[in-house]
């Protein structure tokens, strides 16, 4: 059975790619536009591994980790993070990995590869 991959995304561009691209590497793909969708599809689905924007509008990011039990999340951001914001960030036992955007797809696949197992 193929693992499941959720990307969560305000910009449809990013979804689409991701999906396309983790789609023709065998994984079965999820996407939510907002933290509060993805904690909703969650709820229901659960995922192998959840990508995630850090900045999108709408419920902070932060604010949704904590309900995410048992997730396993690789943000992902356009802006660089600094070590403090990342030591910050992974106080939540379930981030796991940074992937900064833009990424390179073999870069990503490689990554996602290695979260899943």
């Amino acid at each position: 059975m193929p693992k499941t991959i959720m990307i969560v995304d305000d910009e449809a561009d990013i979804r689409s790619t991701v999906r396309t691209i983790l789609e023709k590497a065998g994984y079965s793909v999820i996407t939510a536009t907002s933290a509060d969708d993805a904690l909703k599809k969650w709820k229901a689905k659960k995922s192998n591994l959840i990508l995630m924007d850090i900045m999108m509008p709408g419920t902070p990011v932060k604010e949704i980790i904590p309900q995410l039990k048992g997730a396993k999340i690789a943000f992902l951001s356009v802006v660089r993070t600094s070590e403090a914001e990342k030591e910050e960030l992974t106080k939540s036992k379930n981030i796991v990995d940074f992937i900064q955007k833009p990424f390179d797809v073999n870069e990503l696949l490689k990554k996602v590869k290695k979260l899943v197992k």
